[in-house]
């Protein structure tokens, strides 16, 4: 705006003649866009912050989140639907709150500590391990031989020589790795196990525990050493979190409703040293949801407009499937639903979930987004259960899943941080959203 002021202040006279007015336009439009850009930035390195916890269920992250969000929707001026923006629920979920150390004890009495995250990562369903991890490296081939499999745990139960179980994934096939992973499992019922791999860490969320740990440490740390473990797990029975919801009523009464849903939970903390940001997971469409908030709450339409911040994505699905159980709102009123997940980039484009099933709807985004000349490319994809539309799909809602695409591979790890988000197609995903609910009444509801 001080841009503007300034045109407006030492050009007035000019504005007048017509040969300045649409440079002075295209100032101010390309400063909107800035802004626009700036705000989702914003929002996102806000919740992405050390201080929301991993937006999970150690030090209230999750509430920390959903109060933030109540407080966008109240401050854009949305309308609560029910007595507080909360819609409250709860579910057993498994945490980490307090310490989760490692280190490793070398064979000429040096320590090495390991990083939580990097080197190391405790399974989600893990309880508590207080003590020294002494693994032996099981040959693949004898994990298919019951008798040597029954002799190994027999020895790792006893404890004498090794009280863990090591299976070194490195440089095993898919097929293989898929059986192995139901393996480890099995074994964790009897003493602790260890998966060694050279692959990317992925971790997230569990509402049980087993009855041993699963450690996974990174092939370049596995020499054997003893590793003297302090892991402190909590299992919550019934973790009360909320959905955060908020209600824009169109500019004249109806039934009609159009759906903006995000999910703004994330995976918390492993620990207290460690968490997990969540940037494109999802801080980033958590940001974009309060963005169009503020757009919608400026520009009423034909249409109701719902924005829905789910809590309980990341174990389940959990906070959607309570919403469609218990809806605010009746769910045959929803005109369409589109859910914002993974946001932070786009320079290859957007994937629509659903697009393939609702053709007619998919049609008008890629018709949009070829006559603005916006996203590189827009895919379709089918049916998926893999966020939050999946339980309005599956009540009859007409809905997308969409999500960017573009070099940013980070996911369920450390490194999701509002750093490595490139934020390339901000302006573009918000203009197409809004062009695509400005011109939905030019299809007939199915």
């Amino acid at each position: 705006m001080k841009l503007w002021q300034s045109l407006f202040k030492n050009y007035v006279a000019d504005l007048i003649k017509n040969k300045y007015i649409v440079v002075i336009v295209a100032l101010f439009c390309t400063s909107f866009s800035f802004s626009q850009v700036d705000e989702v930035k914003k929002m996102v390195q806000q919740l992405c912050s050390p201080s929301f916890h991993g937006r999970g269920y150690v030090n209230g992250g999750d509430s920390i989140a959903a109060a933030f969000i109540a407080n966008a929707f109240q401050t854009k001026g949305l309308q609560k639907v029910g007595a507080s923006y909360y819609q409250r629920f709860s579910f057993p979920v498994n945490t980490f709150p307090d310490k989760a150390s490692f280190v490793v004890k070398k064979t000429d009495n040096s320590e090495e500590a390991l990083i939580v995250g990097r080197d190391v990562l405790v399974k989600e369903n893990s309880p508590s391990y207080h003590g020294t991890l002494i693994y032996r490296i099981v040959p693949t081939k004898l994990l298919f031989v019951e008798d040597s499999i029954q002799q190994i745990v027999r020895k790792a139960m006893e404890g004498n020589s090794y009280n863990s179980i090591a299976i070194d994934l490195r440089g095993v096939g898919s097929d293989t790795l898929k059986i192995l992973k139901g393996v480890e499992k099995q074994f964790a019922q009897f003493a602790p196990v260890v998966v060694i791999t050279e692959g990317k860490f992925t971790w997230s969320v569990a509402g049980e525990q087993l009855n041993n740990p699963i450690f996974e440490l990174q092939a370049n740390k596995a020499d054997g050493s003893p590793i003297k473990i302090q892991l402190d797990a909590k299992l919550q029975p019934n973790h009360s979190t909320q959905n955060v919801v908020g209600f824009i009523p169109a500019k004249k009464k109806t039934k009609s409703t159009i759906v903006f849903t995000a999910h703004y939970d994330h995976l918390g903390r492993l620990g207290q040293e460690t968490y997990f940001p969540g940037g494109n997971d999802n801080a980033s469409g958590t940001a974009m949801l309060i963005a169009l908030a503020d757009y919608f709450s400026k520009n009423p339409m034909n249409y109701n407009v719902l924005f829905i911040a789910f809590a309980g994505e990341e174990i389940g699905l959990l906070g959607s499937k309570y919403y469609t159980e218990n809806p605010l709102m009746p769910l045959k009123d929803i005109r369409f639903l589109i859910n914002l997940d993974i946001f932070g980039s786009g320079e290859d484009g957007i994937t629509v979930v659903n697009g393939a099933i609702f053709q007619d709807y998919f049609d008008l985004l890629t018709a949009i987004n070829d006559e603005k000349q916006l996203l590189t490319q827009i895919k379709a994809r089918g049916y998926a259960a893999n966020s939050d539309h999946y339980w309005f799909t599956e009540k009859g809602v007409p809905s997308f899943f969409i999500y960017t695409m573009g070099p940013n591979r980070n996911y369920h790890d450390i490194d999701d941080t509002y750093e490595n988000l490139s934020f390339a197609e901000v302006n573009d995903l918000h203009t197409l959203l809004l062009s695509f609910i400005e011109k939905i009444d030019t299809l007939k509801k199915k």
